[in-house]
């Protein structure tokens, strides 16, 4: 089978998970409060990461919609019917992989303009010039789709969402930030940290706005590369 009708139907099962349009909607709408919020108590230190304060809370439904997407395959026996209608395995982990990027990186975005509006509006006068808001839009969005994709990588090599959120979240929430304090410029270059670097008006350490999502772009690889191996690999 073409590339295009694998694609067509992977995108129906998506839009057809009342789940995943609402972690598509949770992406928006987690960003652009939580970072009004910050902007509004925020002091003049980094303008730019006060308005994109929220983007680690919206990562969070962004990982929930690369896991979905993927471990709903594993469930029930959905994806034997999916391989028996397309037997390329690659063919259709590439499929799924677009399917996945594609409306991702169109709401983060979305989100990202939206919540560089939002925040000049509620800082005023101490808002970042449009030159360094547009680059942390594009970040924003960027740094999203790199995060759901890694998501659903490690979702094809653990094969269960329960498993891979159980790893995703606490690794989020509170793994990063430790490491973080114990381990001095190291954990610059884990994923999620990395790429919010495009998010600062400044920064310190070894990676810039563009390196940082290279690096976030290299753990993502390293994941969907494992995630397919495991597809062809494994039973169905």
């Amino acid at each position: 089978m073409p590339f295009a009708p694998v694609l067509h139907a992977e995108w129906i099962k998506i839009r057809s998970l009342r789940s995943l349009l609402g972690a598509l909607a949770a992406v928006l709408v987690a960003t652009a409060a939580f970072s009004a919020l910050a902007a509004a108590d925020a002091d003049d230190s980094d303008p730019l990461f006060s308005v994109f304060f929220g983007v680690s809370f919206g990562q969070i439904a962004a990982i929930a919609f690369g896991t979905t997407a993927v471990a709903s395959e594993f469930r029930d026996g959905a994806l034997r019917l999916t391989l028996a209608a397309v037997p390329d395995r690659g063919r259709w982990f590439a499929a799924k992989v677009t399917a996945i990027a594609l409306p991702v990186l169109a709401v983060g975005l979305l989100t990202g303009f939206v919540t560089l509006l939002v925040g000049r509006a509620v800082l005023g006068t101490s808002a970042p010039g449009w030159g360094e808001g547009v680059r942390g839009a594009v970040g924003c969005g960027l740094h999203l789709t790199l995060m759901a994709l890694f998501a659903a990588g490690l979702a094809a090599v653990l094969r269960s969402g329960v498993a891979t959120l159980s790893v995703l979240i606490p690794f989020l929430l509170i793994v990063s930030f430790v490491v973080g304090d114990l381990s001095g410029g190291a954990a610059d270059f884990l994923p999620d940290r990395a790429g919010q670097v495009a998010l600062h008006s400044s920064w310190d350490g070894a990676l810039g706005p563009w390196s940082g999502l290279a690096v976030t772009a290299l753990w993502t690889a390293a994941a969907l590369a494992a995630g397919g191996w495991t597809v062809r690999r494994r039973d169905a």
